[in-house]
């Protein structure tokens, strides 16, 4: 339902704009367009390779790494996969999801979602680049501790 939401106030927002300036607009549009066929291939190769992945491993392994015994180790197992992973937030999720139906733990995936998003494991040089090697360290080193403390709450909560 959400969805829906979405696209009917971005039809309302597009027509409100185009009865604004029609050349803007179009304008608006075209590059739109352009970035959507730029980043289409992208996210079909991401979901096909995370689809890849999950057929290949056996739910078992998911449930071993991310569900096994030890909660704590499987915490941070999710927080070192999250940080060494890059993906966007909008393939991120359904893939915890399927995890989690694989047999993940809640506080693991919180942990993997946390330090996907906030550990920038992989964009760590241009981090360094654009802020020095210190700033990116305590950064990422805190962020990392965030996320492990998020994932206890969640926890909890859950």
């Amino acid at each position: 339902m959400t969805t829906v939401i979405m696209i009917v106030l971005a039809v309302i927002l597009l027509v409100v704009s185009i009865i604004k300036s029609r050349s803007r607009s179009k304008q608006a549009v075209q590059i739109a367009k352009k970035m959507f066929l730029g980043t289409i291939v992208e996210v079909a190769g991401v979901m096909a390779i995370v689809g890849l992945v999950l057929a290949l491993l056996p739910p078992e392994i998911i449930k071993d790494i991310l569900g096994g015994g030890s909660t704590i180790l499987s915490t941070i197992y999710g927080a070192l996969i999250g940080t060494l992973t890059i993906m966007p937030a909008f393939i991120a999720f359904p893939l915890t999801k399927s995890l989690y139906v694989s047999g993940a733990h809640l506080v693991s995936l919180a942990a993997f979602l946390t330090t996907l998003t906030m550990v920038g494991f992989a964009t760590f040089p241009i981090e360094v680049r654009h802020f020095g090697k210190k700033f990116a360290i305590v950064r990422n080193s805190i962020s990392f501790a965030m996320a492990l403390i998020i994932a206890f709450f969640m926890g909890l909560l859950l």
